[in-house]
């Protein structure tokens, strides 16, 4: 899945070390989608692609995605993480749902065969 918008924050990144003993990274940005309605996502880098998706806030960028929950004492938490992210709009749309309204200017209603069934 792909989301394009503009970075309204960065958050400073964070890091720990795991119970196997592997050390972690990870640094969050809050997306905003434009649309009717703007939605904000927050989404997380992780590891060596936080130096390879040298991020801006202001900057339009596409990111890619993966949305993935766990459960952790009886709770459920979701995160959205990002394997890539490319400066500017891609080609791709923006997001599911998010897509702009068809352009009804030069509609013609004369043309009478509707298959409506009322």
């Amino acid at each position: 899945m792909e989301l394009t918008g503009n970075i309204l924050q960065l958050m400073p990144e964070v890091n720990g070390q795991g119970r196997n003993g592997n050390t972690w990274r990870k640094r969050e940005f809050i997306l905003e989608i434009p649309g009717q309605y703007p939605k904000k996502v927050c989404i997380s880098v992780w590891g060596e692609k936080i130096d390879q998706f040298p991020l801006q806030a202001g900057a339009q960028v596409t990111a890619s995605i993966d949305v993935e929950s766990r459960e952790y004492n009886g709770r459920w938490y979701t995160e959205v993480k990002a394997w890539k992210v490319q400066a500017g709009a891609g080609t791709g749309p923006v997001a599911a749902g998010t897509d702009p309204l068809p352009n009804y200017e030069n509609f013609d209603q004369s043309a009478g065969t509707d298959d409506l069934p009322f």
